[in-house]
């Protein structure tokens, strides 16, 4: 059909095949510019469900108004000897898509994925605050046209291809056809049930593919999750920031494409929090690790009264238990009993003092998994087990509170911090170590937010 004519349409090549679909390129004598011609004939595979969506395209097109999505030109039925159906035609934008920059070896970086991103998410909010919504259904990096770079931006940015579009009025009264691209469709879109929230995830599937390079089919998963960051070497908060966006779970994933900017620009602009003058905390970290060493709070004045009065204690603890020793059988054994608790008072009282004297903490993180070690003299305590690093869900900030004891005398709790992961709880601040101030649990939380990405939940 090339160089022949489809009405006043010239046939230039053809860009696209599919059953019962071809994509051509054409010029409008008319309008003596190039136009993309979207064709639907009646061969011996079409459904009627094709026609739907071909008209409900060129009706979307023909109502939307956008400087980075094809406009609509014309659509009329084709009846000639060679094909029969219908024709949409739309302008012509020259550029190469997502998937053919990947495919010819370019490689994006973070600062390029995240512009595109910013352009995407305006692209959507623009088609989601339409009455109804409109959802594209199938965003993917064939679907995506970059145009040349222009100094530091990575190129303008379209969305094409509305041929699988959706409003909530087409739903409504009606059965829903299940269209998409396998790896780029949310679990919901299976069943038929598509949300604004659903163009957040194939966008997220498609950054994905970007920085990997993998289609998402292709990527490893648990629990429908896409597992992508150990073939990256991208910052933890954009991380964070794409997991969010690819969530199976709708009441999980982010909701809108306003609050999609919302975060991926919080993500890149954290709370900063000085860490104190007068800590002696020390804290590595790059783009690859994190690591946090704690030293004990060394000697207190008060220890020395608190040392005086274990001594005290557990002197009278001994010769009481020696004394009870003396006694006839079976009065020595109860007595025995009995002072089990009080050794046990005596046992904490002296590791709250070795533990101020000589616990000191490490936490280490990385891009696969957290480590927290408890050392005394340098031995370290078998008290946690390691974690996955996608298995951290919540840091959690507990201030500095006073509770009454039984006696009603105010009790100091000092500041807390901890980091869940799973069901395992790992508690870095409160427990010991050289962590004397709220300001230096606030400074740690803060660190551990920025580098993991993740809120903190104060309690």
């Amino acid at each position: 059909m090339t160089n022949s004519m489809l009405g006043r349409y010239e046939i230039i090549q053809q860009l696209g095949k599919k059953a019962g679909r071809r994509t051509l390129l054409a010029r409008d004598s008319q309008l003596n510019q190039q136009v993309v011609i979207k064709l639907l004939s009646f061969s011996n595979d079409f459904e009627w469900d094709d026609l739907k969506l071909f008209e409900r395209e060129a009706l979307s097109l023909k109502t939307l108004k956008h400087s980075a999505i094809p406009s609509y030109i014309d659509y009329f039925e084709v009846n000639n000897p060679e094909q029969k159906g219908f024709a949409l035609v739309q302008t012509y934008i020259e550029a190469k898509t997502l998937e053919q920059y990947t495919t010819l070896g370019r490689s994006f970086s973070e600062a390029e994925v995240k512009e595109i991103a910013l352009s995407l998410l305006e692209i959507l909010i623009y088609l989601h605050s339409q009455h109804p919504p409109v959802i594209h259904r199938d965003i993917k990096p064939s679907n995506i046209l970059l145009g040349d770079r222009s100094g530091n931006s990575p190129g303008k940015v379209y969305l094409v291809d509305f041929g699988s579009v959706q409003n909530i009025a087409a739903t409504e009264g009606g059965t829903i056809t299940i269209v998409g691209t396998y790896g780029y469709m949310p679990p919901e879109q299976f069943s038929g049930r598509t949300v604004p929230s659903s163009d957040l995830y194939s966008l997220g599937a498609t950054l994905i593919y970007l920085l990997t390079g993998i289609h998402p089919a292709n990527l490893p998963q648990q629990d429908l999750r896409l597992k992508f960051e150990h073939l990256t070497n991208i910052s933890v908060g954009f991380a964070h920031w794409l997991r969010l966006m690819v969530e199976p779970s709708l009441e999980k994933r982010i909701s809108t494409a306003r609050e999609a900017i919302e975060v991926l620009n919080r993500d890149y602009a954290p709370l900063t929090v000085k860490k104190p003058l007068v800590s002696k905390i020390r804290l590595k970290k790059d783009s690859d690790s994190f690591e946090i060493f704690i030293p004990p709070v060394g000697f207190h004045p008060l220890f020395g009264l608190g040392s005086l009065f274990a001594i005290g204690w557990n002197s009278f603890i001994l010769l009481w238990t020696l004394g009870v020793m003396t006694i006839p059988f079976p009065a020595n054994l109860i007595l025995g009993i009995m002072s089990l608790p009080f050794w046990g008072a005596s046992f904490l009282m002296g590791n709250t003092v070795l533990f101020a004297l000589f616990l000191s903490i490490r936490l280490k993180l990385n891009r696969t998994q957290l480590a927290l070690n408890w050392e005394i003299l340098g031995f370290k305590l078998p008290r946690f087990h390691k974690a996955k690093r996608e298995e951290i869900t919540k840091i959690v900030y507990i201030p500095q509170q006073y509770k009454s004891d039984f006696l009603g005398t105010k009790i100091e709790i000092p500041p807390q911090l901890i980091l869940w992961a799973g069901k395992q709880k790992y508690q870095i601040c409160g427990i010991g170590g050289g962590v004397n101030t709220e300001a230096e649990v606030q400074w740690l939380a803060h660190e551990l937010s920025n580098w993991l990405g993740l809120s903190i939940t104060k309690e």
